[in-house]
């Protein structure tokens, strides 16, 4: 990052850290379905451990800048609202027309290019391996990601054929609203892409 986009991260980093200094930690750990023990709270993100320290709100282990910010906006956004069951496109965010329709196009095409080719025995033990769970699917296959606690990402994706090339998408719960904005969503997005694909 250049010297201005650091010091923009920065301030919106101790923006959110201000803002969650004003609100009981329990409610946030409740909200957010994580665990409070007083001095902490923890919880799993694509199989890493994760505790994010109170009330000072420092991550550990250290993660992507990013990757740090999505999580501090989800504790400051959570609601408590339970999963609906029901998966959605990027673009069905509110205010997600355009930013979660252009990323829903590039993940296809990532999906399509990057992840259709490889032995789907190496994609499961990969997607498992960020502690995905696999689910029972229409598609070859389909990968429930727990990025945050109440924020699932899940790849459905079927390989290519004689016929057909790969396809496949990315897609969240119809809960997401909840927890997220488009732009935190999208940055989730790309952040568990370029951990399946290796390209950012």
């Amino acid at each position: 990052m250049m010297k201005r986009e650091i010091d923009a991260f920065e301030g919106m980093m101790r923006t959110a850290r201000e803002w969650l200094a004003g609100r009981d930690p329990w409610e946030i750990a409740r909200n957010a379905g994580v665990s409070f023990d007083g001095s902490a709270f923890a919880l799993s993100s694509l199989g890493e451990e994760i505790r994010v320290s109170f009330p000072a709100y420092e991550i550990e282990p250290r993660l992507d800048p990013w990757r740090q910010m999505v999580l501090l906006h989800y504790l400051k956004l959570a609601d408590g609202a339970p999963l609906y069951g029901r998966l959605m496109a990027f673009a069905e965010l509110k205010s997600g027309l355009a930013r979660g329709g252009d990323f829903d196009r590039g993940c296809e095409a990532a999906i399509r290019d990057r992840l259709g080719g490889l032995d789907p025995e190496a994609l499961r033990a990969k997607c498992e391996g960020l502690g995905a769970r696999m689910l029972d699917s229409n598609a070859d296959l389909c990968a429930e990601f727990p990025y945050l606690p109440r924020f699932p990402l899940t790849l459905k994706l079927w390989f290519a054929d004689e016929e057909f090339p790969a396809s496949g998408r990315l897609m969240l719960d119809a809960s997401a609203d909840h927890y997220l904005t488009i732009e935190d969503a999208v940055t989730a997005g790309q952040l568990l892409m370029y951990k399946l694909t290796g390209v950012p």
